[in-house]
C-alpha cells in the first residue's frame, strides 16, 4: 500500500531528525520523536507484516510503552534527595521486559537440546563472557546508583547480554539472512546501550548522544528488516563427505 510506503520514508526522515537532535543535546525532543516513531513501526509492522511474531509484536509494543514512559519522566516531580525514582524502576522493568519477549522468540524457535549437543563449547564460552561483561559494565555506576538501582542495572546488562548471545546462537544454527540481520539488530542494540550507559552516568557529551542514537536507530532498522523474512531450517556451510580416491 502507498500509504505503508509513505510512513517508512518518515521513519526514515524521523530518524535523520532523531539522531540530529541527539547531536545538538535536545533529549527530551528526542524522546518524544522517537516513542513517535516507536508507535508508528508498532503500527505498521501490524498492518503490513504477513508473518507476524507475537514475542516481537510484544516486543515493540513493551518498548515503545518504556520509552513514552520515559518521555513522560520528563514532566513528573524531581525525586527528593534519598527518595525513591518508582519511575526508574518502572521504565527498565518495561525494557527489560522487551528484550525478554525477543529472547523467547528466538528460543522457542530453537531445537535447545540438539544446540546444546552441537554447540556446547560455544555456548559455554559465550556464558563465560556475558557474565564477564555484564559486571565489567555494571561496576562503572556501583559508585553512582543506589543498591537496588545497581541491582535492577544488572539485571538489565546481563539481559541485554543474553540476547546478543542468543542471536549469536540463532545466526550459526540457522545460518541465513533472517537470522543474521537479527544478530546485526543485536549488536546495535548493545552498543547503543554500552554508549548510554556511558552517556548518562559517564561522560556526558553530546557526541556520545549522537553515537548512542544512530546505533539505536540502526538496531531498529534492521530488526524491522528481519522481521519481514520467513525463517529457513538450519542450513549447514560444510557436509561431512567421504574423501573421493
Amino acid at each position: 500500500m502507498i500509504l505503508h510506503k509513505v510512513l517508512k520514508i518518515l521513519l526514515l526522515l524521523f530518524g535523520v531528525v532523531y539522531i540530529a537532535l541527539h547531536g545538538f543535546a535536545y533529549q527530551k525532543e528526542a524522546t518524544a520523536l522517537s516513542s513517535v516513531m516507536l508507535m508508528v513501526l508498532t503500527w505498521l509492522y501490524f498492518k503490513s507484516t504477513e508473518n507476524k511474531s507475537l514475542y516481537f509484536f510484544m516486543f515493540l509494543v513493551t518498548f515503545t510503552m518504556a520509552h513514552s514512559l520515559n518521555f513522560i519522566t520528563y514532566y513528573t516531580p524531581k525525586i527528593e534527595p534519598g527518595g525513591i525514582d518508582y519511575w526508574y524502576f518502572l521504565n527498565n522493568i518495561l525494557y527489560i521486559l522487551s528484550y525478554i519477549f525477543l529472547i523467547i522468540k528466538i528460543i522457542k524457535s530453537l531445537n535447545v537440546t540438539k544446540i546444546l549437543k552441537e554447540f556446547t563449547i560455544p555456548v559455554i564460552i559465550l556464558l563465560v563472557l556475558d557474565v564477564f561483561c555484564v559486571i565489567l559494565i555494571s561496576d562503572t555506576t556501583e559508585k553512582i546508583l543506589t543498591s537496588y538501582e545497581f541491582v535492577l542495572e544488572f539485571v538489565y546488562n546481563g539481559v541485554v547480554m543474553a540476547l546478543l548471545s542468543v542471536a549469536l546462537i540463532n545466526y550459526m544454527y540457522r545460518n541465513d539472512n533472517k537470522s543474521m540481520l537479527f544478530l546485526i539488530g543485536s549488536i546495535f542494540i548493545v552498543f547503543s546501550e554500552i554508549i548510554q550507559l556511558a552517556y548518562f552516568y559517564i561522560l556526558d557529551d553530546s557526541n556520545l548522544g549522537l553515537l548512542y542514537a544512530f546505533l539505536w536507530f540502526v538496531a531498529f532498522l534492521f530488526y524491522y528488516m528481519q522481521s519481514q523474512l520467513v525463517s529457513t531450517g538450519p542450513i549447514r556451510i560444510y557436509e561431512d563427505r567421504g574423501i573421493e580416491t
